[in-house]
């Protein structure tokens, strides 16, 4: 990899050995650098240095010429921020003597007290941290925190965060954006992760994000069950074969009307019990209930409903 000392100056994390140069890509959408071998985000927030338009003359590529990182919904200000470093020139290097470095910090004294932040903006910006830490959270990823960043700043600009906690909206919009995206996701999995001992929060969570669909006009699709089959049968550790069996399962009880007006999480947490039982593989629906994040009663309704349809003999 050669001398990789510098590679840290703007916040990235310094390359790793194992990563050779040549599978090293530039992603112009997320300004990262990635290993294709091993998938890693060796540096974030990266200058793009590479020009996706043409330039045919000297002027015109003198006019075209831009710098800057990708500008982010999710950051604060865009990404696009002002500020005054340390002891440094424009050029990188260092401020000698003691006269230069005290007039450094008085100059950043007073930029620091001359900047105000109006309560839109501190409301946004605290919205915007506890949105990436509910994110990395749930590792989800940076489509959907975009999603999420959009629907809350124009929230915002409406007034529908007003009088309402800040986490409860947030939880609502990464819901939305999760939905909106065809994400496998519940209002219980975000309520987990919110600090707030509300016993009320998934209820207020619920009412932000019915507020959010009415008033900002958001198209949300239906949730297929078949998006929770995948993650429910890898938390209880089944083999690939009843991922398909489950879905199989599910399109034969949609084609019946069995599925209509049912939730999603609860009908793939039956269908995954039913194909476990068809293979011999005995989970307690219980514990399908809790990967799922339902009740035990949701799981045995729908099951005896799948399998009535079907015309099975009930296990």
């Amino acid at each position: 990899m050669g001398n990789i000392e510098d590679s840290g100056k703007n916040g990235s994390k310094p390359k790793k050995a194992e990563c050779p140069p040549d599978k090293i890509i530039y992603d112009a959408n997320m300004g990262a650098r990635i290993c294709l071998e091993t998938g890693e985000v060796l540096e974030e927030q990266v200058i793009g240095d590479e020009a996706e338009w043409r330039a045919y003359t000297p002027d015109e590529k003198a006019r075209r010429t831009r710098v800057g990182g990708p500008i982010s919904l999710s950051r604060p200000n865009m990404g696009v921020d002002i500020y005054i470093g340390s002891f440094h020139e424009g050029s990188g290097k260092k401020i000698r003597g003691l006269s230069k470095r005290i007039d450094m910090l008085r100059l950043q004294r007073s930029f620091r007290m001359g900047r105000t932040l109006s309560s839109l903006e501190k409301n946004i910006n605290q919205a915007l941290k506890i949105l990436d830490d509910l994110s990395t959270h749930m590792e989800l990823s940076n489509k959907v925190r975009e999603e999420a960043s959009k629907m809350y700043r124009d929230a915002t600009q409406k007034g529908l965060t007003r009088g309402r906690s800040i986490e409860s909206v947030v939880a609502a919009t990464l819901y939305a954006a999760c939905r909106k995206l065809r994400i496998p996701c519940t209002i219980d999995e975000i309520a987990k992760h919110i600090s707030a001992k509300d016993n009320d929060v998934k209820r207020e969570i619920a009412r932000c994000y019915r507020l959010l669909v009415r008033d900002l006009d958001v198209e949300i699709p239906v949730i297929e069950p078949e998006l929770f089959v995948n993650r429910i049968v890898s938390a209880l550790g089944l083999p690939d074969y009843v991922t398909v069996e489950a879905i199989k399962i599910l399109r034969d009880a949609k084609g019946k009307g069995t599925t209509a007006g049912k939730d999603p999480s609860g009908l793939a947490a039956a269908a995954v019990y039913l194909a476990a039982l068809k293979h011999g593989l005995r989970r307690t629906q219980k514990e399908v209930a809790h990967v799922a994040g339902v009740t035990e009663v949701t799981v045995r309704n729908r099951y005896k409903e799948i399998a009535g349809e079907s015309g099975n003999k009930l296990p």
